[in-house]
């Protein structure tokens, strides 16, 4: 074991003065007291100011976070509008290509709109199916007109009898 070195039993106070009475009456503190109390509040203020920042960048680093989180989802959706409408361009300019060619022009002119060119006869070929659809259509229109009057009489009275 180490011996420490024992303190003298004598005391270190001046004869005739007790414990007591010096602590009461006060002895002013030293400069170096003094100093060290003042360089602690300097070094909390610094600490607490030093904190202060740091939690303001944290919180202004995760406000751009978030930021450029929002702005990321938006550029997305914007490309994919982009990438879309580039996709319909190219449609449009293969169409209008095709549609450049004068053979293309008068196929669609003679299918689509029934012009023939000068010295042409125009021939309209109707099924026969189709055009007793037509006519069955028309007879059943003649037959279902009949007078203003008539048709009041059916919504007051009903069906009874009069067609």
């Amino acid at each position: 074991m180490q011996s420490r070195p024992r303190k003298p039993q004598g005391s270190s106070r001046p004869e005739g003065s007790t414990a007591n009475v010096t602590s009461a009456v006060g002895r002013e503190e030293s400069f170096g007291s003094i100093r060290a109390r003042r360089t602690s509040l300097f070094t909390k203020t610094v600490m607490w100011i030093t904190g202060l920042v740091c939690t303001a960048f944290l919180l202004a680093t995760l406000a751009q976070a978030w930021s450029n989180s929002t702005l990321m989802g938006k550029v997305q959706q914007e490309q994919q509008i982009l990438n879309k409408t580039k996709t319909e361009h190219d449609h449009l300019k293969l169409a209008a290509e095709h549609y450049k060619d004068p053979a293309v022009i008068e196929s669609e002119a003679r299918q689509q709109l029934g012009y023939a060119r000068p010295g042409e006869q125009a021939v309209v070929v109707i099924n026969a199916k189709s055009q007793s659809q037509k006519q069955a259509g028309t007879h059943k229109n003649t037959v279902l007109q009949h007078g203003y009057w008539q048709d009041w009489w059916q919504i007051l009275f009903g069906n009874s009898g009069h067609q």
